[in-house]
């Protein structure tokens, strides 16, 4: 590269910096402060990226903070509520490689670095894709809608900034039928989205207008991945362990297995 041609590099990355900063101050509040103060800079120049885009317009309160990434909610430049997934690039949980078997054997992520960071970028990725796989065949999850380094946008499911409760936060009022609904959605992942979730239960199951919204699909893997098969069955034992609690009467796992394998009307 040239003298020349590096010169207006640096002036390029000057500028783009300046402009996120004045979008910033335009913009802040109590919320981007916060940001500042928890986010590295690469992460906040992400976010920034998002608001030039006019993807993201307004950021409001965290609604869930875990061991990987922290969930805001926020609105895009029409309004329209946004959930806005922020994957911690220092979190132990990616640095102790525990989400390594998820990746390991998927082909969508065949040559991805070991480096922490890497592994941040391509676990976002990952959900992002899960996501739109699973949306293009009919089940119900947050709908995808941008994706850059470690920060996901997806449809926030709730209202006024409160998110849908957990399954496991609610009286069911036709137990039967939700059950039926989650396994209709189990299916329709195994056989249309050809992604098995892998950490299904009702801690990862909204309901929202009496439906179930499946959510955290980071870890779900292709039917080829190793571990498909085995966390099919972690899946399936979970919602028989739950729904057989509170009280349905659950079919065998061999059932389920059956019902999902087969070919009929999911």
């Amino acid at each position: 590269m040239s003298y020349r041609a590096r010169v207006d590099k640096k002036i390029g990355r000057r500028e783009k910096r300046y402009e996120t900063e004045r979008l910033m101050r335009e913009k802040r509040s109590e919320d981007y402060e916060v940001l500042e103060e928890v986010f590295d800079r690469s992460t906040l120049m992400t976010i920034y990226d998002f608001l030039n885009k006019g993807t993201i317009d307004q950021i409001f309160g965290s609604v869930k903070a875990g061991k990987e990434s922290k969930l805001y909610w926020g609105k895009d430049k029409n309004g329209n509520p946004v959930a806005i997934k922020i994957f911690l690039t220092l979190s132990a949980e990616f640095k102790r490689g525990g989400m390594i078997p998820y990746i390991e054997g998927d082909p969508r992520f065949a040559h991805i670095k070991r480096d922490t960071r890497s592994l941040v970028y391509a676990w976002t990725q990952k959900e992002f894709k899960n996501l739109m796989q699973a949306t293009q065949a009919g089940v119900r999850v947050p709908k995808p809608i941008d994706v850059s380094h470690n920060v996901l946008i997806m449809e926030f499911i709730g209202e006024n900034g409160e998110s849908a409760p957990l399954l496991r936060e609610i009286e069911v009022k036709n137990p039967k039928r939700l059950y039926n609904q989650v396994l209709a959605n189990v299916k329709r992942l195994y056989q249309k989205a050809k992604l098995v979730h892998g950490d299904l239960s009702e801690y990862n199951i909204m309901i929202w207008k009496n439906q179930p919204v499946l959510f955290d699909v980071s870890q779900a893997v292709p039917l080829e991945h190793p571990m498909a098969a085995q966390l099919l069955r972690r899946d399936i034992e979970n919602l028989n362990r739950y729904f057989k609690r509170i009280g349905v009467e659950v079919l065998s796992f061999e059932e389920v297995h059956r019902r999902i394998m087969s070919s009929g009307k999911s």
